[in-house]
């Protein structure tokens, strides 16, 4: 079964966001941007601005988030700048969304800064704000977070763009997966992890009544791929890459190629890649020619 790959870019790129796709993109079904706006005094590009970049340059891929932080807009005016992106790109958008974690971005912006539980109550309600202002306007809501009255947005977006939710929090977070989310991003490392969030995800589908197999899995680690370990190792210490300890996978092309279809064994439809080395483009360019085929075959 073909898997659709799509790379992901790191958030500091900024300004070598472009050159680096222009070189690498061609080979992958889609491409993802970050949502952070800041990471003390480093480079870091706004996330949105970065897609409706992206959707106007490569006019052959889906674009979308890896992924937005709800918190950094209003849901309604959210809904209706991808209904715009929507209807401009010809359906290739996703709205990949979450509940956000940086506190130092909160603060410094001078965003609130609620609790872990209250940032997804608001991610839930965000999700059903989206849904129905593509679908049913005029939307009155009135949430515990969010109040809106008589709300359009038209044109109402063709097709509706599928909502990805990312996270891994088990008790809150999985909960809205379960309840919300066409698309499911995890961020994939070992096979017994994501063993043991599918099964969270799946009690918490039998319990709001929700098929589990309804939900299209995207696994997305972080990757560090060089022609042998030894090459590998000299990446790492070397700081020519960063580190995938907390976030990925590292190895050569047949390791990250086993890794990489055990997830898909497990039940991932979609792989999302982003490279540790970027951007650089040595180990974007050796995992298409080396480990992209033998997922997208």
């Amino acid at each position: 079964m073909a898997i659709p790959v799509g790379l992901n870019i790191y958030s500091g790129l900024v300004g070598a966001t472009m050159p680096y796709l222009d070189a690498t993109v061609a080979p992958f079904e889609s491409i993802w941007m970050p949502d952070h706006v800041q990471y003390a005094s480093r480079n870091v590009a706004e996330g949105w601005s970065l897609m409706v970049y992206a959707l106007a340059r490569y006019e052959d891929k889906l674009c979308g988030h890896q992924v937005l932080c709800n918190s950094f807009r209003n849901p309604a005016h959210l809904a209706k700048m991808a209904a715009t992106c929507q209807t401009l790109s010809g359906g290739r958008v996703v709205l990949g969304i979450g509940a956000g974690w940086n506190e130092e971005e909160y603060l410094a912006y001078g965003w609130p800064f609620p609790s872990n539980r209250a940032r997804i109550e608001q991610l839930a309600e965000a999700i059903q704000i989206c849904r129905a202002m593509w679908t049913n306007t005029p939307v009155t809501f009135h949430g515990k977070h969010y109040q809106l009255d008589n709300a359009y947005c038209e044109p109402h977006p063709q097709p509706a763009p599928p909502i990805m939710v990312g996270g891994s929090g088990e008790k809150y977070l999985l909960r809205v997966v379960a309840q919300h989310a066409d698309w499911w991003n995890y961020i994939y490392q070992t096979p017994e992890a994501y063993m043991a969030k599918q099964e969270v995800l799946k009690q918490h589908c039998r319990e709001v009544g929700r098929d589990f197999d309804e939900i299209v899995q995207v696994a997305a680690p972080q990757v560090l791929v060089a022609e042998s370990e030894d090459e590998v190792r000299r990446l790492q210490e070397s700081g020519q890459a960063r580190s995938v300890a907390g976030n990925g996978i590292s190895g050569t092309p047949a390791q990250v190629t086993e890794a990489l279809l055990t997830a898909i064994r497990m039940g991932a439809k979609r792989i999302n890649v982003s490279f540790a080395d970027s951007p650089r483009t040595d180990c974007t360019i050796l995992f298409s020619e080396q480990v992209l085929p033998h997922l997208t075959a």
